[in-house]
């Protein structure tokens, strides 16, 4: 299933640089990973904002769900999820 999500990141002001550095390191490495496996498909970073577009490609709602919780910086995300299916009018024969 795939699922279009933005994701936007508030992390609090006070936070201690190194704290923040060590989460967004962390993040970036879990990030990475999920798309070598295929999992985050698509990362698009929001121009002028701390936000992302992605799409993930994962087995069920509930999975989508546990990887989003996985991530580092989730405490401090507003998160929109959108599930996505195929057009009739796409002229690709695979969405990748």
């Amino acid at each position: 299933m795939l699922f279009h999500v933005k994701m936007t990141v508030k992390l609090p002001p006070d936070m201690a640089p190194d704290v923040a550095a060590k989460l967004k390191a962390d993040e970036k490495e879990l990030a990475q990973r999920l798309q070598q496996q295929g999992t985050w498909r698509h990362l698009w970073r929001i121009a002028g904002h701390y936000a992302n577009y992605s799409v993930f490609d994962v087995p069920s709602v509930e999975a989508l769900h546990d990887t989003l919780m996985q991530l580092p910086l989730f405490p401090y995300m507003d998160i929109e999820i959108d599930g996505l299916c195929r057009h009739p009018s796409s002229i690709h024969a695979d969405d990748r």
